[in-house]
């Protein structure tokens, strides 16, 4: 296996996919320690699929905007999609997680219902401005189901970007964020601003979520989002240990994921999910097992 891994590592995409990886697992680590906690785990779904409105918009941008406004023409449009779907999608994203809050916190609706009508209507846009988008019709699969293997390096630029904004604000408030996701009405009464603190938490798990997607897609998002962190649940209790933990485990799902997706020609993003499912399943028998462990001393 490591032979096979250092073999796949002299080719600049397998570089910049496992990059890709670690700096995924150290924000999925963080957020996903928060989601799986607070039980919000269906929210960054929605987030993720209202995103795909922002992928529309950076392409229609790019292909339709841009060259009228420098060139004049459509015609003179750059095809290479470079970094305008990722900057679209991490907009859009941050203000369907800060509408879906504002909503769900104002109104106090069902959750569920909000988060499915700015699903639908991300997505609806997204492929909407795609149509619209003249002479290039992208890979829509590539976002659906994630393209590892395809991350340029200013993608990668700004994915270190996003995990240190995402670093530095849980560092400040963490205190704070802990608090509002073990017990809201005690961090009331301790003057927390949970309000504004809850839809943060939205905007971090929107960050998350669009440097997943190029990754392992729109419709494995919620698994990479959870799975580290709730295989890390059942065997740490401490918080922090389970943030590092997740972290931990995030980078070996990549690295073990990669090398399942390069030694049989597999697809890379699936190939994660897989690994990382297979690891949670087989983790669901260590709380039993404690519990009998326990018992028997």
């Amino acid at each position: 296996m490591i032979e096979t891994i250092f073999e796949a590592l002299q080719f600049t995409f397998m570089r910049n996919a496992l990059l890709a990886g670690v700096l995924v697992s150290i924000a999925c680590g963080i957020i996903g320690t928060f989601v799986v906690i607070k039980r919000i785990v269906f929210i960054s779904g929605g987030i993720a699929h209202a995103a795909y409105g922002g992928i529309g918009l950076g392409y229609y941008f790019k292909y339709m905007v841009l060259p009228l406004l420098f060139t004049g023409s459509v015609a003179a449009a750059d095809q290479r999609p470079g970094y305008w779907p990722l900057v679209g999608a991490i907009l859009f994203s941050l203000f369907a997680a800060l509408v879906m809050g504002i909503i769900q916190r104002q109104t106090r609706q069902r959750a569920d219902t909000i988060i499915g009508v700015l699903w639908a209507i991300g997505m609806a846009i997204g492929i909407i401005f795609v149509d619209l988008t003249e002479g290039y019709k992208v890979d829509l699969m590539s976002y659906l189901f994630g393209s590892i293997l395809t991350v340029e390096q200013s993608e990668l630029w700004i994915m270190v970007g996003l995990d240190g904004v995402i670093i530095v604000l849980v560092a400040l408030f963490y205190k704070e964020l802990v608090a509002i996701t073990f017990d809201e009405t005690f961090a009331t009464v301790e003057n927390v601003p949970v309000d504004a603190l809850y839809l943060g938490l939205l905007c971090l798990i929107a960050l998350t979520v669009v440097m997943m997607m190029r990754v392992v897609g729109l419709i494995m998002v919620i698994a990479m989002l959870t799975m580290p962190a709730a295989i890390s649940g059942h065997l740490f209790r401490d918080m922090k240990k389970m943030i590092i933990g997740a972290i931990v485990l995030g980078v070996g799902f990549a690295i073990v994921g990669l090398w399942v997706s390069y030694t049989w020609n597999l697809t890379s993003g699936a190939s994660i999910i897989l690994v990382a499912g297979i690891l949670y399943l087989l983790s669901l028998g260590v709380k039993p097992l404690r519990a009998r462990l326990s018992f028997k001393v």
